[in-house]
């Protein structure tokens, strides 16, 4: 009675669970435009990525912002690359006897294959990392594990439209197929409204490929946080983890696709792309990208002003200088010392040289006088200068009382020695207290004179 009661139970329970219902339409009117619950996915799964990348991006060290400024650049891409991939590899829907070419730009009606979406977002990616100097590796690592969320989101949208479904089964968690039909009438089965008539039972392929991405999604997190990988070799193990679980489900689907001796052309791909990841992830550069290298430059335009990014690209192509020119002397390490030195150098040369000059003139000058004024004294009948006897040394000139400076010393230049006035030389050499010759005696205090005027005016002029 217990085993009859139990297995009752349990074909009750085996009822509940038989057979996953579909939505009963895809496509809502809001007056003349319509909402497709396939679009809406796609966008809540690009929201998704961005805001889980953007928190990953940063928890890495990057600069807030950045992922959605590349974004503007990826998805774009992606979105253009996914619905090229599709209509590449189901031509005759769109190019056969009975397609319609018009219909291929219709990428609301579903039709994205996620190779070409990632094959070409990544171009994209590549272009916002080129203009703002961000690592791609490393930005491919860090918004990883959310592309992969959002394509497992994107997967419900599959959902709504009836498509991207395996054969027929009776397994208790089979996908019920609605028939549909539009307004006019005729059948529609992703765009129309549900008959409630049970089409077919059959495997809910997109349903194994939104679980296991959300597997691989939790793989990916936990070695990033285990092992701390980068250099684009985590984002190198989601692309592989994703082709191995997209092979297996490709050979349990029965719809219409291209096929390669007798194998669908997403079998091919994904092995492929497994194998080119798992290389990728073994002879890559080991370990993880510092802060410092996740920083991008400073002053970046918005993804949208392309008049800026061509401006902004141009100006980081000149070496040397991050602001676009080149590095002057004072601007480069060490620059304004060095300029400082120069200046110094050349200043106390041209003091130099001035005050010879000055000090010469005024030496030929002051003997001149000294010449006249010894003249005079002989024609009036002074005693002349006593010589000094041979052997003994001359007495020493008295001593001038010190002369004021004209100006104190400019910062940079040499301090000036003070020199006795001309005048007050000029009186000694008269009086005898000068040196042996008197020519020499003025040709000393004229130099000297000479040397303080110059020097005045030079400090003057500094």
């Amino acid at each position: 009675m217990t085993s009859r009661v139990l297995a009752d139970s349990l074909s009750g329970a085996a009822d509940v669970l038989a057979y996953i219902p579909s939505p009963a339409q895809g496509v809502w009117q809001l007056g003349p435009f319509p909402l497709r619950a396939y679009a809406l996915c796609i966008i809540a799964g690009i929201v998704v990525a961005i805001w889980w990348g953007e928190r990953r991006w940063r928890e890495r060290g990057g600069q807030p912002g950045a992922v959605l400024d590349i974004a503007m650049f990826a998805v774009p891409f992606g979105l253009i690359g996914g619905r090229l991939y599709h209509v590449a590899t189901d031509w005759q829907k769109y190019f056969g006897p009975d397609g319609n070419a018009v219909d291929a730009l219709k990428i609301y009606q579903g039709g994205l294959g996620i190779w070409g979406a990632v094959a070409l977002g990544a171009v994209g990616a590549w272009i916002g990392c080129r203009i703002y100097k961000i690592p791609l590796p490393a930005f491919g690592d860090a918004v990883a594990p959310a592309i992969l969320l959002a394509q497992a989101i994107g997967r419900l949208g599959n959902w709504f439209n009836q498509e991207l479904y395996g054969r027929e089964t009776e397994v208790p968690w089979g996908l019920e197929i609605y028939r549909r039909v539009g307004d006019d009438g005729r059948l529609d089965m992703m765009g129309g409204v549900s008959t409630g008539v049970v089409d077919k039972v059959v495997h809910p392929t997109f349903l194994y490929e939104l679980l296991w991405n959300v597997v691989v999604v939790i793989a990916l997190v936990y070695v990033d946080r285990r092992y701390r990988i980068g250099h684009g070799r985590l984002f190198a193990l989601y692309v592989a983890g994703y082709s191995f679980g997209r092979f297996f489900v490709e050979l349990m689907r029965d719809d219409e696709a291209t096929l390669i001796a007798g194998i669908r052309i997403n079998s091919f791909t994904s092995a492929v792309v497994f194998l080119l990841a798992v290389a990728y992830f073994v002879f890559a550069t080991k370990g993880r990208e510092s802060a410092e290298q996740l920083q991008p430059a400073a002053g970046r335009p918005w993804p949208w002003q392309f008049g800026a990014l061509r401006t902004y690209a141009a100006a980081k192509a000149v070496p040397g200088d991050p602001d676009g020119g080149e590095a002057s002397d004072a601007e480069e390490p060490g620059g304004a010392e060095d300029a400082a030195a120069g200046a110094s150098t050349a200043t106390d040369s041209g003091a130099a040289k001035g005050t010879t000059d000055s000090a010469e003139a005024e030496a030929a000058t002051g003997a001149v006088d000294v010449t006249k004024a010894a003249a005079a004294d002989s024609a009036g009948g002074a005693a002349p200068t006593p010589k000094t006897p041979v052997g003994e040394k001359p007495e020493p000139p008295a001593a001038a009382p010190a002369a004021t400076p004209e100006s104190t010393t400019s910062p940079g230049a040499k301090a000036t020695e003070t020199t006795p006035d001309p005048d007050l030389a000029k009186s000694s050499g008269e009086s005898g207290n000068a040196d042996a010759t008197p020519r020499d005696n003025g040709t000393e205090s004229g130099a000297e004179s000479g040397a303080t005027k110059s020097s005045g005016s030079r400090q003057n002029d500094s």
